[in-house]
């Protein structure tokens, strides 16, 4: 499957794929968390993950325009048919999602690309302030086919 191979390419590449896992794995939609082994400064984490798009073949998409937006809402409606999830989808929730890792004490960046206008590729990077322990990785792989 296509998604399982981008999934397997970016995480391979910051070697985090022994140990990742898949939270939720359908025909539309692959959400895979793993740790990083590699050892990557803070300030450089938006560098990382725009290579790691390119990588791929994806253009990155400004996270604040409207086809981001839109995208986003393919995404929530595809993790809703899996799985029950209550209240009201907050497109808005994901642009808040940095300063709640900051509040937790973490470094946090994150990016969205799309690829072939087919797929689109969400990337999360995170890691504690105190520049010990490892880089999480969290990766949303969804096709845009409703």
């Amino acid at each position: 499957m296509r998604t399982h191979n981008i999934a397997g390419q970016v995480m391979g590449s910051l070697e985090a794929f022994e140990g990742s896992r898949a939270a939720l794995d359908t025909t539309q939609i692959l959400i895979v968390r793993g740790m990083s082994r590699k050892k990557i400064q803070a300030d450089k984490l938006g560098n990382i993950i725009t290579q790691l798009l390119k990588d791929v073949g994806a253009v990155e998409i400004d996270m604040f325009s409207d086809e981001a937006g839109d995208i986003i809402g393919v995404i929530d409606e595809q993790i809703r048919s899996s799985v029950e999830i209550s209240g009201e989808t907050d497109v808005y929730g994901i642009y808040r999602m940095k300063e709640s890792f900051e509040s937790m004490n973490c470094h946090a960046d994150y990016k969205m690309g799309i690829l072939n206008n087919e797929i689109a590729i969400f990337l999360v990077l995170w890691k504690d302030m105190s520049g010990m322990g490892p880089l999480f990785v969290e990766m949303v792989i969804s096709l845009m086919e409703a």
